[in-house]
């Protein structure tokens, strides 16, 4: 098979064709005695899998995957694919966690502290929500909030950290655990208001839904690989 024809089965380019077998994507291709590659159905089905594995896994993790696969390290392979499945999994319950807490804040948003007498020493913030001191430095190491420093380097707690602090109290006291508030919380502040983040969770679980089945796909042009790879290694020996 020449070069052309294999690119024109992905619409590719043969010089991006080339390129995948230089980085190892794909196995070496066998040379006519005039010097022309000549590829063979296992570079067709290899790069089948490393075209579908990208979607699903992203660039540089399907890349290690077809390395591995075209190096004969399968259990290599598959720990990679493995590491992909857990983050998917991962952002998903992050995802859960993101929404179950929603409804806990209601209307509120950081912006709604606007009239919160500010900046609170650290005392003061304490004494607002009825916490100790230590509570919110335990805070602050977990990423839940993030105050400024004065000169004297005192923590000042703004108008929006005084509200951050508020809703962290209110999700604390509903059961959610610090890494979980520090996830809400930092979505909620890019995302500027409850509705912004409900629309921006939207588009995760549609991004999301889609990695999801293209792992299913890639599961499928990968093991197709995997079997021309076997049956030409026993057509060789």
């Amino acid at each position: 098979m020449r070069p052309v024809d294999l690119a024109r089965r992905h619409d590719l380019s043969t010089q991006a064709v080339r390129n995948y077998e230089d980085a190892g994507i794909i196995p070496p291709a066998r040379r006519s005695r005039t010097g022309y590659r000549d590829y063979t159905a296992t570079h067709a089905a290899g790069l089948a899998a490393y075209l579908a594995l990208v979607p699903a896994f992203g660039y540089s993790r399907s890349r290690r995957i077809m390395h591995a696969v075209t190096g004969a390290r399968l259990d290599d392979a598959l720990g990679y694919i493995d590491d992909g499945h857990a983050l998917l999994a991962r952002d998903r319950n992050t995802l859960r966690a993101v929404e179950a807490a929603l409804p806990h804040l209601g209307d509120a948003t950081p912006d709604a502290a606007a009239t919160t007498r500010a900046p609170y020493s650290i005392g003061e913030l304490a004494g607002h929500l009825a916490l100790d001191r230590a509570t919110l430095r335990a805070w602050e190491r977990a990423g839940v909030l993030t105050p400024q420093r004065d000169p004297r380097g005192h923590r000042r707690y703004l108008a929006r950290d005084v509200r951050e602090a508020e809703l962290a109290h209110l999700l604390r006291r509903g059961g959610r655990p610090l890494g979980t508030i520090t996830i809400v919380l930092g979505e909620l502040r890019d995302a500027g208001s409850l509705e912004a983040l409900a629309r921006t969770l939207e588009g995760w679980w549609r991004d999301l839904t889609s990695r999801g089945t293209a792992q299913l796909y890639a599961a499928g042009q990968l093991s197709v690989y995997l079997d021309v790879l076997d049956r030409s290694a026993g057509a060789g020996s």
